[in-house]
């Protein structure tokens, strides 16, 4: 049976790569997984947003996706040991800063992919989202952080549980046993989505038979970070079911043609 988060959504799906802090044709200091990334990303019309989680030294869960601030502001200082105000203020020109709470009530129509990003970020969680998982899907590279996070929204009285994407576990299983010709029943169970990439170095990792064992299993395949519109269409004709882009309004307009 379908999940909620994926119903009454066409294929492939547009997946917002944390959001859109630079639309096409414009510059922006917009910086990604901010309020305004996102706010671009629904007002051109993306149902989807991809986005990561990370706990300050206060223990808020905000929308961040590296371990560090060095990339974004030249700060060394790990996301943990920053207080929240503090990244409210660095974010106050650039977007600003969301938590994840304040993510899903400031966009109640949005679907939102969740990468749980680390391991103090896997039990808050629960209590934030639980009354949302029908517009969301969680994962993580870690398959033991995304059952941690899973089993905390749960008990945090989740009516049902998210849509949820494998791990690098399960991704490597599924590759392989594909490859082979091998019915990866267990390493699907459980899971909505694999999110992939095209290769990784020189090994391809999306390949027909892994389209079709995923497929078999009802299992959705999602290909990140595709921003080239060429291969927008050739993923499409591939039949991925999702496509993870920074260049959201590229590819919903490339895939409505």
């Amino acid at each position: 049976m379908t999940h909620p988060y994926f119903a009454g959504t066409g294929l492939p799906r547009v997946l917002a790569h944390r959001g859109l802090a630079t639309p096409e044709g414009e510059e922006s200091s917009v910086w990604e997984n901010s309020a305004g990334a996102f706010a671009q990303a629904v007002t051109a019309g993306a149902e989807f947003i991809e986005t990561d989680c990370q706990v300050t030294a206060d223990g808020d869960v905000v929308l961040f996706h590296d371990d560090t601030l060095e990339r974004l502001t030249g700060d060394q200082r790990p996301v943990s040991a920053v207080r929240t105000a503090e990244l409210r203020a660095l974010f106050a020109e650039h977007g600003g800063l969301m938590t994840v709470g304040e993510a899903l009530d400031a966009f109640p129509d949005t679907r939102f992919n969740i990468d749980v990003k680390t391991d103090a970020a896997a039990e808050p969680i629960g209590a934030l989202v639980a009354a949302h998982t029908q517009r969301l899907l969680i994962t993580s590279f870690s398959d033991a952080r995304r059952l941690r996070a899973l089993d905390a929204i749960r008990r945090a009285g989740a009516a049902e549980p998210p849509a949820t994407s494998g791990g690098r576990r399960s991704i490597v299983a599924l590759r392989a046993l594909s490859a082979l010709h091998v019915v990866p029943g267990t390493a699907l169970r459980g899971i909505d989505a694999v999110q992939i990439p095209v290769a990784q170095g020189s090994f391809r990792v999306l390949t027909p038979a892994l389209l079709r064992a995923a497929h078999r299993h009802g299992v959705e395949v999602h290909v990140w970070t595709v921003n080239d519109p060429a291969q927008m269409r050739e993923l499409r004709e591939l039949g991925v079911d999702g496509i993870i882009s920074d260049h959201a309004d590229v590819a919903l307009r490339t895939l409505a043609a």
